[in-house]
């Protein structure tokens, strides 16, 4: 289980900084200061904290649960921003209000940063005991400070083409969602397995993804004919 956590927090810091790919240069400044001067702001806090406590909480369930919803949400509008980037990208006719809900997921850096953070400080405090505590704020806000846009740089030096970070963003994502998932069960099961098979639930659910398939092929082939049909 912790192991699921930790790959959880990287890939959401992983993540965030993929975001940052996309802004210019001044907006991942901006990003950067403000999460500087939130690890600073929060040392009062995070020395409140004990191990004890922290993993009390890793293992509440219903805790577990209510993160999720954020975490779900949070998935959602950024993939939702990657297949609305990609739309803009390819079809030049966008609605304006296509276009107002890509430029507001386009500016949405994600809240689960702020948890990972918070996260990140307590542990800078519980690995350097004897320390000042606002000292060891003051050293993890110049490292965030630092590590954000020496971060997105490395990612965009590694992965210049956009498209390929679009891709690789929508991917880690649903990666994250399936790790949510997985977290928020924590060995648990929802349903109890039954032996008996619903018949007439099965050939619902297979009817209602035939039709699903058949609409897709369908938008599909619009679409290309669409297209055709503006390139000539």
């Amino acid at each position: 289980m912790d192991t699921i956590v930790w790959i959880l927090i990287l890939l959401t810091a992983f993540n965030f900084l993929l975001k940052q790919t996309f802004w210019k240069p001044v907006a991942v400044g901006a990003a950067a200061g403000i999460a500087a001067i939130f690890v600073i702001l929060m040392w009062p806090y995070a020395i409140e904290q004990s191990k004890t406590q922290i993993a009390d909480w890793l293992s509440d369930n219903q805790l577990m649960l209510d993160t999720s919803v954020v975490l779900t949400l949070e998935i959602v509008l950024q993939m939702a921003f990657c297949l609305l980037a990609v739309h803009v990208a390819n079809y030049s006719p966008v609605k304006k209000r296509m276009m107002l809900a890509y430029r507001l997921l386009y500016w949405f850096p994600g809240v689960l940063i702020i948890p990972v953070l918070f996260f990140g400080l307590t542990q800078a405090v519980f690995s350097f005991p004897g320390v000042s505590f606002k000292l060891i704020a003051w050293f993890f806000g110049a490292f965030v400070f630092v590590i954000i846009p020496l971060g997105r740089w490395l990612i965009k030096w590694l992965l210049p083409e956009e498209d390929l970070r679009l891709e690789l963003f929508f991917l880690t994502n649903a990666l994250v969602a399936i790790l949510g998932i997985i977290a928020t069960v924590n060995g648990r099961t929802a349903v109890e397995g039954v032996s008996d098979v619903d018949w007439s639930a099965l050939a619902g659910s297979t009817i209602l993804f035939l039709v699903g398939a058949v609409a897709g092929w369908i938008i599909s082939v619009i679409k290309r004919k669409l297209i055709f049909k503006l390139k000539r």
